[in-house]
């Protein structure tokens, strides 16, 4: 079998079908059809959706590490052997932990909502700190379901065409398909806007590398440069 790029929807359909419990079944509904992050899906609460608006708030937090200087707390990099603001020798820097927390509110489709609905009914559900989630699974069980549902439908390992590294599906190869579905669908400025609000990239260049990989005008435009003209006479 050819190594793909990404997962076509076709694909990511079997991968749901071939989960064996109600909940594998959501938590692969929910990231090929909203397309968030893994850590953003297993984070959702009852409480983050808004059954009668069909919506889901959405919370991504992302930590980020600062290293600054522990004499002036200038800014470092990592290579820094000298503070560039007061001159000291850096033997150690110290490291900042800042979390950066935003949210953004998406659609769901109904039928993604019956299912949550199903779920919760039959008991579904962890509640911790007085906060019910929808799974109380940690990502790396996240991972083996994924491994272990896509063997089971027989999905082909994909290529990452920034690094040609191949690799198994994963949690994000849903995100890339439902990004690429929605790029194939609609690749004007207000769609691929719409597609990075939708994922919440802060820029749109993040967003623009899903019209990259959907396009087919750079094959198309190459293969035209060969193409024999036809005169109107049909030589």
């Amino acid at each position: 079998m050819p190594v793909k790029e990404y997962l076509e929807i076709e694909e990511t359909e079997k991968l749901e079908e071939a989960a064996v419990c109600v909940r594998d079944k959501l938590l692969i509904r929910l990231l090929r059809r909203l397309g968030c992050r893994v850590s953003e899906v297993l984070a959702l609460g009852e409480d983050d959706i808004d059954f009668a608006a069909q919506t889901v708030t959405i919370e991504h937090l992302k930590a980020r590490i600062n290293f600054s200087c522990p004499e002036c707390d200038a800014r470092l990099g990592k290579t820094h052997t000298f503070c560039p603001k007061c001159g000291l020798k850096v033997e150690k820097a110290i490291a900042k932990e800042l979390e950066h927390r935003r949210t953004r509110r998406i659609p769901i489709d109904s039928e993604t909502l019956d299912m949550v609905r199903y779920y919760l009914d039959q008991g579904g559900g962890v509640t911790v700190n007085g906060k019910k989630f929808l799974f109380g699974i940690k990502r790396k069980r996240a991972w083996q379901i994924f491994l272990e549902c896509a063997r089971a439908a027989g999905l082909p390992d994909l290529v990452n065409p920034d690094s040609g590294i191949v690799h198994h599906v994963s949690p994000h190869k849903l995100r890339d398909a439902f990004a690429v579905n929605a790029v194939k669908i609609d690749d004007s400025g207000d769609g691929i806007r719409l597609l990075q609000e939708h994922l919440g990239h802060q820029g749109i260049n993040t967003t623009m590398k899903y019209r990259k990989v959907a396009g087919e005008e750079s094959r198309n435009w190459y293969d035209n440069l060969f193409k024999k003209k036809v005169n109107d006479n049909g030589t």
